[in-house]
């Protein structure tokens, strides 16, 4: 991890969970490099520079992960490039679904032995891929299984790029239930922080989104980036240029819980991080989402959902109240449904759009709150 991947120094208490051990970043990789990126890796190795076209249109485009049936490439040219630039960096070691095969859970090694773990959820109507940017979380949020197990290290470029090729893949090849298809959306809320791994987080998404051969050539408005709320990171994103949709996990409309909930709160309030959330959607004018766990007789209560619909009315905003999923050993429930109902009806009082998100993976830990990343 680099000084430039953290959220920068500022007042309150809130110290990010440090990395248990500091593996490191696996070896260079095709999905980590633009595509002038590869023409300049490729020449380096003395192949002509005009391959790195054809390896990417087979390995973006395509999705053909096998380097021996690349035959618009000569032998010599697969090998060469095969061995410097294709490392391996996925390793499968536990596959798990639900849904009738529709939710489909891997959990992956990485090189160091790190664990990660994403999630592709297929819909009649899209298909969502959960991926991770953080081996563990350094946020330490007390209801969630990820922030729990602490911080491992960042994600390279392409080790976030890949769980989206693999789910890809899967799809292409009819792996999931349901027939071939495609990923149309991808969402940044598998394990850890995606705004504290900042630059590379932002670079896999611009691959994602570019044209092919250079990327998947997926739409920035189906991709979300969730954040605790890490501030100036999110001022950033929004100079991007690209309209990626922003999750906020704010799960408190006071500072008072939310100090306890999510403890980045006492570095960066509830107004200061809603204020960096209007400004990101006056910049993409894109609507903020904002996900809210609902912890029985935490954060559930009336008056709350009250505070919670001053603070977003009139914003372009839509909710998501997120029953509480369980992880071991958590101390904390979902709230009643009665509680969630009447929690719905007081946002909607305020003209706030408010869905109750579909818990889909809770079977399999795959659902929000739950990745911790186990082989068991």
């Amino acid at each position: 991890m680099t000084s430039q991947d953290l959220p920068t120094p500022a007042r309150g208490t809130f110290v990010e969970r440090a990395a248990k051990k500091a593996g490191a970043l696996p070896p260079q990789h095709i999905s980590d490099l633009t595509l002038q990126e590869r023409k300049d890796a490729v020449t380096a190795l003395g192949v002509p520079g005009f391959r790195a076209d054809q390896l990417s249109r087979q390995w973006f485009g395509r999705l053909n992960d096998d380097p021996g049936t690349w035959t618009d490439l000569t032998g010599e040219a697969r090998m060469t490039i095969a061995e410097a630039l294709l490392p391996p960096l996925l390793d499968p070691v536990r596959t798990l679904s639900c849904d009738g095969g529709t939710t489909v859970k891997q959990v992956w090694r990485l090189h160091d032995g790190s664990l990660v773990e994403s999630v592709l959820m297929r819909y009649p109507n899209r298909v969502t891929m959960c991926v991770s940017s953080q081996a563990g979380c350094g946020m330490n949020c007390p209801f969630c299984a990820t922030g729990q197990a602490g911080l491992t290290r960042n994600l390279s470029t392409a080790e976030i790029v890949e769980q989206v090729l693999a789910g890809s893949r899967m799809l292409a090849r009819g792996e999931v239930a349901g027939g071939p298809g495609r990923i149309s959306n991808v969402v940044l809320m598998g394990m850890g922080e995606p705004l504290a791994n900042y630059n590379r987080v932002v670079k896999a998404l611009r691959l994602l989104t570019a044209e092919a051969p250079e990327g998947l050539g997926m739409s920035a408005r189906g991709i979300t980036v969730s954040t605790v709320g890490l501030v100036p990171r999110i001022g950033q994103l929004a100079g991007e240029g690209l309209p990626f949709t922003l999750a906020v996990s704010l799960h408190a409309p006071d500072d008072e819980l939310r100090n306890e909930l999510v403890p980045v709160n006492n570095r960066w309030p509830v107004a200061e991080v809603l204020d960096a959330a209007w400004e990101y959607a006056r910049i993409t004018k894109r609507r903020v989402s904002i996900e809210y766990a609902l912890i029985k007789d935490i954060n559930d209560q009336r008056d709350r959902a009250d505070m919670l619909g001053r603070l977003l009315k009139g914003k372009l905003v839509h909710v998501n109240l997120i029953p509480l999923n369980p992880t071991p050993g958590s101390k904390w429930t979902a709230s009643r449904p009665e509680s969630e109902d009447e929690f719905v009806r007081t946002l909607e009082r305020h003209g706030v759009a408010v869905t109750v998100r579909d818990t889909r993976g809770r079977e399999i830990d795959g659902a929000c709150g739950q990745l911790a990343a186990s082989t068991a």
